[in-house]
């Protein structure tokens, strides 16, 4: 865990660079962002910091319509959110659907990667945001314990600051580490094996609708297994 100083770009980039650099280090691995903020005219010029050798970059897409920075960074690994069903009775699984809330949509000022020339059809010359998906509806989000704030106490936790390091945890169990981000999301948008999400919506008025394949809700899908991670 790295911990900024504010929340000012400047002092998150510093720790981003910290964590990278202990990741690198350690022989390579995954750092994951729980934070962003709107997009800015300015922000290509940042997308150097996500860019150590040995480091895959994954960004949460956001808790709600529109783009965040730095997940739509094409040095990232955006992760959308996702909503799971499962039996009042039993607790079984169910489905998985569209996290409503959900950040998603294309990129106002960066271009679209080559990773995503499959579906230029829908994005455009843009980049498209998210590429994957996780559980991060807060009612069906991640049991923590909590010693601290509520003595001892049980809670549930959700949003896209799940999903991102619940996907950055599943690629480093993967155990095959890219070297780099552009080369994990090369691998994923090729053979990629997801859960693919094709019901709900998202964005701004509800204007995005999930689909088979790739879509600006849910990306490519959630995880299914190990392979190609």
């Amino acid at each position: 865990l790295v911990e900024a100083q504010s929340n000012y770009y400047t002092d998150l980039f510093c720790a981003v660079t910290t964590a990278s650099n202990l990741v690198q280090a350690a022989g390579g691995g995954e750092v994951s962002m729980s934070w962003g903020g709107g997009e800015f005219s300015g922000e290509t010029a940042d997308d150097p910091v996500f860019t150590t050798h040995g480091v895959v970059y994954f960004a949460a897409a956001g808790d709600g319509a529109g783009v965040l920075y730095p997940s739509a960074s094409p040095n990232v690994v955006s992760v959308g959110g996702t909503s799971l069903s499962t039996n009042p009775i039993t607790g079984n699984f169910i489905g998985e659907n569209v996290w409503q809330d959900t950040g998603g949509g294309p990129s106002a000022y960066e271009s679209r990667p080559t990773y995503q020339h499959s579906i230029s059809s829908i994005v455009g010359s843009q980049r498209g945001t998210p590429d994957v998906a996780a559980d991060a509806n807060p009612f069906t989000g991640v049991w923590v314990f909590d010693s601290f704030d509520c003595g001892t106490c049980w809670y549930i936790v959700g949003g896209t600051s799940v999903a991102s390091p619940t996907w950055a945890g599943i690629v480093n169990a993967a155990g095959s580490f890219s070297a780099s981000t552009k080369a994990e999301l090369t691998k994923l948008y090729g053979v990629g094996d997801f859960n693919d999400i094709t019901l709900g919506s998202c964005g701004p008025y509800m204007g995005y609708f999930a689909s088979p394949g790739w879509d600006f809700c849910s990306g490519l899908g959630s995880p299914k297994s190990y392979a190609e991670k």
